[in-house]
């Protein structure tokens, strides 16, 4: 299947690329790993004139972890987030989504960026950045606005970033010792697979060992990545037991919202979504208590 035509630039800085993309206005996308886009071309789901592409913009392929902040940028591949040392130890649950994203070849090209800016409802970094109370950096010509990615998502392939917007990097918290989080994706083949329905958790804990903060989000079960608020407040400033954890992976069945598909039913999800979020935050705490 052939691609459309379109106009290719590569500028080597972000200022050059967002002058670029003002300059062309809605006829421009930028390309990073072009797994997903690329894709959609050949598939005339979207014909832009012009490609801008980010590979050889380095500020984009940065990791900082400095001020307890963490600030990765875009244009990272899923491979290079799986490998990071500062990632595997500080955020655990991104780790582990970013080794399930697709297979070894995919994960060479798949970019952070283009994982969220492809909006699919069963993506495997979402979750565990939702999770973790990230932001992303959204910059123009003008200027950068921060955004909380759980904001981010619209629906499926939809977004609120502007035509002449450039996601450049994901702001994260440093996750103090006293947090941990998981994440868990069920698929029938696991990486290879999309998501049947995907889980990560966070807690953090307070010095009299009860829960201070939890996040559940559930991925793969609406048309956005969505948070189960419901087992959220049944978790928070409860100390932890199975029986607790039981309760919250009903609360977050109740509050997904799948749909039935060929690959599963609407009332096997909800079954999952109650296994795998238990699973979760057993995982979380162990990751705590791993965290001294």
């Amino acid at each position: 299947m052939l691609l459309p035509k379109f106009e290719y630039h590569e500028p080597t800085t972000l200022e050059e690329a967002c002058r670029i993309m003002s300059e062309l206005g809605h006829g421009a996308k930028p390309l990073a790993g072009g797994t997903d886009l690329i894709v959609n071309m050949k598939k005339k789901i979207v014909s832009p004139g012009h490609l801008v592409s980010l590979s050889k913009i380095d500020d984009l392929k940065k990791i900082d972890t400095s001020n307890g902040l963490l600030k990765i940028g875009a244009c990272l591949t899923a491979a290079e987030l799986a490998e990071s040392k500062e990632i595997r130890e500080t955020l655990t649950a991104l780790s582990r989504g970013a080794e399930s994203l697709g297979s070894p070849l995919i994960r060479n090209l798949a970019t952070i960026g283009g994982n969220l800016i492809s909006a699919r409802p069963a993506a495997d970094l979402p979750p565990a950045l939702i999770a973790y109370g990230a932001k992303v950096a959204l910059k123009n010509s003008s200027g950068e606005r921060l955004v909380s990615l759980e904001d981010l998502f619209l629906g499926p392939g939809e977004t609120l970033i502007g035509p002449n917007e450039i996601l450049t990097e994901i702001h994260v918290d440093s996750p103090p010792p006293s947090a941990g989080a998981a994440y868990i994706k069920l698929g029938v083949r696991e990486a290879l697979e999309i998501s049947l329905v995907n889980v990560a958790a966070f807690i953090s804990m307070d010095k009299d060992g009860s829960i201070q903060e939890a996040r559940i989000v559930l991925g793969s079960v609406a048309p956005t990545p969505i948070r189960a608020t419901s087992a959220e407040q049944i978790l928070t400033g409860e100390k932890p037991s199975e029986t607790l954890f039981s309760s919250a992976g009903e609360a977050a069945s109740k509050d997904s919202k799948p749909i039935d598909d060929f690959r599963a039913s609407a009332e096997y999800k909800r079954a999952m979504v109650e296994v795998l979020t238990q699973r979760a935050l057993n995982q979380a705490l162990i990751k705590v208590k791993d965290n001294g």
